[in-house]
């Protein structure tokens, strides 16, 4: 064999080795770019599934920061006080004129849905501190208006004596000319607790007498009759003993 030929060989053999490591390095170049593209598309799902999990998450947190924020409207306050002093007249015709005892239940249910009113909207002015002056005097007198209605009916059924009514009455009226003149003065009267308790004990009495049940429940009405005019007597001579420097005149 010529040196010619075997120069040819040795080339030719050269040539398959190169084509053999070319094919090889194209070969791990594409498994390596698969495994890379399989990477990323694990990596991209996992992070899809994060931001979806994200976005779930500030959603409900979105609704429930939503529903923590509702607050009732400014007006909702003065709105109970009026719809109590509309509740005043049905109250009267149902205890009044409707027949016994349906007349009885209704009037018992609408004075407590109204004495209900009382306490949300007092409470709903306080801790949103939606104070007006239309609230400042309406509302008392609403439950003023509630309660005297009440009990003068009660006398007109025979249910409650008259001379404890004009007592208690009596206290509203004196109680309310005292603030009069504090205010005027500049002094701001706080309610005390047994204005408070005296009001609770009222209105357990108003309800029980206004169902008249009869046996147990007409006893528990008696005595709560007595505990709310001792309660209104110590709750006026409390009120003026502890603001008694407001009846002084200042020279």
């Amino acid at each position: 064999m010529s040196d010619m030929e075997k120069d040819r060989m040795d080339i030719d053999r050269e040539g398959i080795f190169d084509d053999d490591a070319v094919n090889e390095a194209a070969q791990e170049t594409a498994q390596k770019a698969a495994a890379d593209t399989a990477d990323a598309g694990e990596k991209a799902a996992d992070n899809a599934e994060k931001k979806a999990k994200k976005v779930k998450k500030a959603s409900a947190d979105g609704k429930k920061a939503s529903g923590e924020k509702w607050v009732p409207g400014p007006n909702l306050p003065n709105q109970l006080t009026i719809a109590r002093i509309c509740m005043i007249p049905l109250f009267v015709v149902l205890l009044l004129w409707m027949k016994k005892p349906a007349g009885n239940i209704l009037a018992m249910i609408i004075f407590i849905v109204a004495s209900l009113t009382d306490a949300f909207d007092g409470h709903i002015a306080r801790k949103y501190n939606y104070i007006t002056t239309f609230g400042k005097f309406m509302d008392p007198l609403a439950d003023k208006l509630l309660v005297c209605s009440a009990m003068i009916c009660l006398v007109d059924l025979g249910r409650l004596e008259s001379w404890i009514v004009i007592i208690i009455i009596a206290r509203e009226f004196i109680i309310s000319g005292f603030r009069l003149i504090a205010v005027e003065k500049g002094v701001v009267i706080a309610a005390n607790y047994w204005g408070k308790f005296k009001t609770v004990s009222q209105m357990l009495m108003v309800i029980l007498m206004i169902g008249n049940f009869g046996g147990v429940f007409n006893m528990a009405a008696q005595i709560l009759k007595w505990i709310a005019l001792a309660l209104t007597v110590i709750s006026l001579v409390t009120y003026l003993l502890q603001n008694r420097q407001v009846l002084k005149d200042v020279h």
